[in-house]
């Protein structure tokens, strides 16, 4: 698939040479910190929607989408009338944390977004312009009013690049904050998956609060992202939100929600954790809120607003531009009903997207919520990461070296892994599946089929390059990079939503077909799955 050219002949070849000239630039004078740059190497000049033209005048889908900052698209008419308003209006354009009638406005518009248990009480701090210090500032907010200082956080996150939001993210070694299991279905830490596997993540996490030995205090907080963005686009189960958020009101533990990636109507919902009724203590925001300018706040309940003045402070936290494009944002996405919209589009859109799951052995699962969408591409010749032959006898024994748990009656049973570490669940009555949510004869076991493949970082780098060849921008992430990711703006049309996914199954299937050609090494030549029966 060709992507479109604006200009031909020789206006070609000098925006080819002036594009290619930046980029030599770029690589000479930046950082080798920089990331987006090496896998696009593109220069963007103009931006409407979901469309970028680059220097060298070639025009590309963005489902990029400034990493989820860019709700309604690039340059939205909304989002220019506001900004240009306020230059117009001579208004002052940083203001630190003095009050004005820009600040006002947005902070009217956000608490009347906000779920309804925490918008009666609301108190906001705005921050340094990035999430990360919002995490950080929501950090140093829960120790002040606990008095504690431990953090419990989860496997595969991501809150930010400073040092105590690295210290809460899935790659840390950091020991001051303390890891638990996010629950998934396609990678489940216990090898069961589904609401089993949740249940067990819930009951891992009650554990190391209620024993004495477990290493863990009392912490100052727990934050979680509803849908792990950079993690591998995982959405976490509603019913385990719903537990985490009884866990931690028990034991008056303030629930952070990290919905920098996820508000603003990205879910579904306008704010991701409204799927599941939850409300948090805390709610650490940026991205889309800025209307696409850099703005980042922490929403809390009044009784933690407990801090002197200048506890936290921040040289740019009163951005003009990014409150007036901030708050034309939330009202446009709010008045249009846009977060319904995402929920119905991102639906057609895994549908369309399993398909190629059913196609193609490398594409291993689909998966998201809304216009958060994640594709994991995995290696179709790899052995699977659980191992073993899972043999499941009738009293729930799991035999072989597989560490899947066969759960049945309601019930797990005895534990007995021949040839593996026991399981520790001996005789561990569930209460007759009420709790796990599971119907009474339900057996779940993970045989050859089922379980997942090795992650395919290099297959899906290729499909990323062969998309970018196709004119469409996707992101990376996953534990091993191995996920595509989707992020439309909110107004993506049906057409183009459309005109997304056949450049992207486009690109998987070239890749899939001819993996030597695209620097992937497979000893199946098309990448198809066999047929069965």
């Amino acid at each position: 698939m060709a992507v479109t050219e604006s200009v031909t002949g020789g206006t070609f070849a000098g925006a080819r040479a002036a594009h290619e000239g930046i980029l030599r630039r770029q690589s000479a004078r930046e950082s080798r910190a920089r990331t987006y740059a090496r896998a696009l190497p593109i220069v963007p000049v103009r931006a409407r929607g979901l469309t970028i033209e680059g220097a060298d005048g070639r025009r590309y889908l963005d489902c990029l989408s400034g990493a989820g900052t860019l709700a309604l698209g690039h340059n939205h008419p909304v989002v220019l009338e506001a900004i240009r308003k306020v230059l117009d209006s001579g208004a002052p354009l940083s203001v630190l944390d003095l009050a004005t009638p820009v600040k006002d406005a947005f902070t009217t518009e956000l608490f009347r977004t906000l779920p309804p248990g925490l918008a009666d009480r609301a108190r906001v701090q705005f921050c340094g312009p990035a999430g990360t210090d919002a995490v950080e500032a929501a950090f140093k907010l829960v120790r002040a009013a606990t008095g504690r200082t431990g953090i419990l956080a989860f496997t595969g996150a991501y809150h930010g690049m400073t040092s105590g939001a690295l210290a809460a993210s899935g790659g840390a070694d950091h020991v001051r904050v303390a890891r638990l299991p996010y629950p998934q279905d396609y990678r489940c830490p216990f090898g069961v998956g589904g609401p089993g596997g949740a249940e067990l993540a819930a009951r891992w996490t009650e554990s190391v609060l209620d024993d004495p030995k477990s290493g863990v205090p009392l912490p100052a907080g727990m934050i979680l992202e509803p849908v792990q963005g950079e993690g591998g686009v995982i959405p976490a189960p509603d019913d385990w939100l719903r537990r985490m958020r009884r866990l931690t009101a028990d034991r008056s533990i303030p629930l952070i929600a990290d919905e920098i990636q996820t508000g603003v109507g990205r879910t579904g919902a306008f704010w991701a954790v409204e799927h599941s009724g939850v409300t948090p203590d805390v709610m650490v925001l940026s991205k889309a809120i800025g209307g696409s300018l850099p703005l980042a706040v922490v929403v809390y309940r009044d009784d933690l607003d407990v801090w002197e003045p200048g506890a936290h402070a921040g040289t740019f936290r009163g951005n003009q531009l990014a409150m007036a494009a901030g708050t034309a944002t939330l009202t446009h996405v709010r008045e249009n009903g846009l977060a319904e919209r995402a929920g119905l589009l991102g639906s057609r859109m895994l549908s369309r997207l399993r398909g190629l799951q059913e196609e193609f052995a490398c594409v291993g699962d689909v998966r998201g919520r809304g216009l958060m969408i994640g594709v994991e591409l995995v290696d179709p010749e790899g052995e699977d990461e659980v191992g073993g032959s899972g043999e499941v006898g009738g009293s729930g024994e799991v035999r072989g070296s597989g560490r899947a748990v066969a759960m049945q009656g309601g019930s797990v049973g005895a534990g007995d892994w021949d040839g593996g570490a026991r399981s520790g669940w001996d005789g561990g009555d569930w209460d007759g599946g009420a709790r796990s949510g599971w119907d009474g004869g339900a057996l779940r076991e993970w045989d050859g089929a089922a379980r997942p493949r090795p992650a395919a970082p290099e297959l899906a780098s290729a499909v990323q390059r062969a998309c970018l060849e196709r004119g469409l921008i996707v992101e990376l992430g996953g534990r091993h990079a191995g996920v595509v990711r989707l992020l439309p703006p909110l107004t993506i049309t049906d057409e183009q939503a459309d005109a997304v996914l056949d450049r992207l199954a486009d690109a998987v299937a070239a890749v899939a077909r001819d993996p030597a050609a695209h620097g992937v090494r497979s000893r199946r030549p098309d990448g198809r799955k066999e047929p069965t029966g």
